[in-house]
């Protein structure tokens, strides 16, 4: 989190610096660019060349100043290599790992047996009713819980019955189904905005609905529709 919060600071500043003399301060980013890899290079004198977070974010930030392409000409890495320094930076800024619990504990071995049991003298019911046949038992086991247990046994934990699969269904019925996803984008500044989409199965038209940064209030932007196979 903090080194997301110097990525920001350094960004906005040098923003700020651009629009105010951008003609100028383009050279001097490229010099600041050239000067940076020469001290990486000393610092490194034998083997592999590598570049540590304070360097990338670094150069991360002077990319705002030097244009796009000029990209090739000044820095020493390629410019997918600086997005994907962005792209690694927004994913830490997503890491949860250091707030994780511990889970519930693993199913016994005796529930195990008897989920299999079940299946194997029922074939027609699925992980569902298994689950409540525990229930009224006295074991509290969850549907998903079931249903790992019978794929890892090597059983189908949905028997199908009667009738067209879920394969079939929804090629049936894509002309009149229409998804929907609620989904967050990072931009290049960290700055975190929702978007509300729906696709058509039928066509595989995607429809925005709205933008925003407060998705608790309206949503903002214009809305509108375009071809595609989901959100890019």
């Amino acid at each position: 989190m903090l080194l997301s919060l110097i990525y920001r600071l350094v960004r906005c500043l040098l923003g700020l610096l651009a629009v105010l003399a951008r003609s100028d301060l383009s050279k001097d980013a490229e010099l600041l660019v050239l000067r940076h890899e020469n001290q990486v290079l000393r610092r490194q004198l034998s083997g592999r060349l590598r570049w540590d977070h304070a360097d990338r974010l670094w150069l991360a930030a002077l990319s705002r100043l030097v244009s796009r392409h000029r990209w090739t000409e000044v820095f020493p890495v390629t410019p997918a290599t600086i997005l994907r320094w962005h792209r690694d930076l927004v994913a830490r800024k997503w890491d949860y790992t250091s707030r994780r619990r511990p889970g519930r504990p693993s199913t016994g071995t005796s529930v195990k047996t008897l989920v299999v049991r079940m299946a194997r003298e029922n074939p027609s019911w699925g992980h569902r009713r298994i689950q409540g046949e525990l229930a009224r038992l006295g074991h509290a086991v969850a549907a998903s819980t079931v249903w790992e247990i019978l794929h890892a046994a090597g059983i189908d934990p949905a028997p199908r019955g009667a009738g067209p699969s879920w394969r079939e269904f929804l090629a049936g019925q894509a002309h009149a189904i229409i998804a929907c996803d609620f989904l967050v984008v990072e931009t290049v500044l960290l700055r975190r905005l929702y978007v509300l989409v729906f696709i058509e199965h039928g066509t595989r038209r995607l429809h925005v609905a709205g933008v925003t940064t407060h998705p608790t209030g309206g949503m903002g932007g214009a809305a509108g529709s375009e071809p595609g196979h989901g959100p890019g």
